[in-house]
């Protein structure tokens, strides 16, 4: 019964260089039987998995982000284990993202949203178990597509979990993540260097 905690996690964390950056701690943790894996974006997400994840049996794992990131949900809000957050809905294309890469996924929202391209944009708090129903649901409406974002090398990350869920129900999956040994850096040069931020979505979506 072992409750972790990351920090220091990505590449969002700049300029300390890759001997400071966890891009493999997703991957390392779903592979445990049984754990639980969650990922806030933001302050109240932390708070309210930080309490669940004491009372859950087992071993459990809290990504946290370094940058500083807004506070987008009210206190009152509520994180199942196993759900996500519908934050945007569109008809294009469903962007998953968690942690730093859910405010790219926005901002890349945004920018669609002023040319006539609307989207929805999913935070995926909880990596395992998986927020599975609502992911599908938004893929089903958005031509079968789903884009998933993150702060992580590709393998065993969020895009495998939510291509291994998904890819039975014919559901395409799309995946944006870090490839190759990182550099220090400026968090942003280093998120559009490795095609993870909203400039990256945005090209992403518009390719589709």
């Amino acid at each position: 019964n072992l409750k972790l905690v990351g920090s220091h996690v990505g590449i969002s964390i700049g300029e300390d260089g890759p001997s400071q950056m966890a891009l493999e701690d997703l991957a390392l943790m779903r592979a445990i039987v049984g754990s639980t894996v969650l990922y806030p974006a933001e302050a109240v997400a932390t708070e309210k998995l930080l309490e669940q994840m004491a009372t859950v049996k087992g071993v459990c794992f809290l990504r946290t982000s370094r940058p500083k990131t807004p506070v987008i949900y009210g206190n009152d809000e509520q994180f199942p284990i196993g759900g996500a957050k519908v934050l945007r809905t569109g008809d294009k294309v469903t962007i998953v993202g968690a942690g730093v890469t859910l405010f790219e996924a926005l901002k890349a929202a945004d920018t669609l949203k002023a040319e006539g391209i609307n989207v929805t944009v999913i935070d995926a708090y909880s990596i395992k178990p998986l927020g599975k129903k609502e992911i599908l649901a938004a893929a089903k409406k958005t031509n079968n597509t789903v884009i998933t974002v993150e702060d992580h090398y590709s393998e065993g990350g969020l895009g495998d979990a939510v291509a291994g869920e998904l890819s039975c129900e014919g559901i395409k999956v799309h995946k944006l993540a870090v490839v190759g040994i990182p550099r220090s850096g400026h968090a942003a040069e280093l998120m559009a260097a490795f095609g993870i931020d909203a400039a990256a979505i945005v090209k992403k979506v518009k390719s589709l």
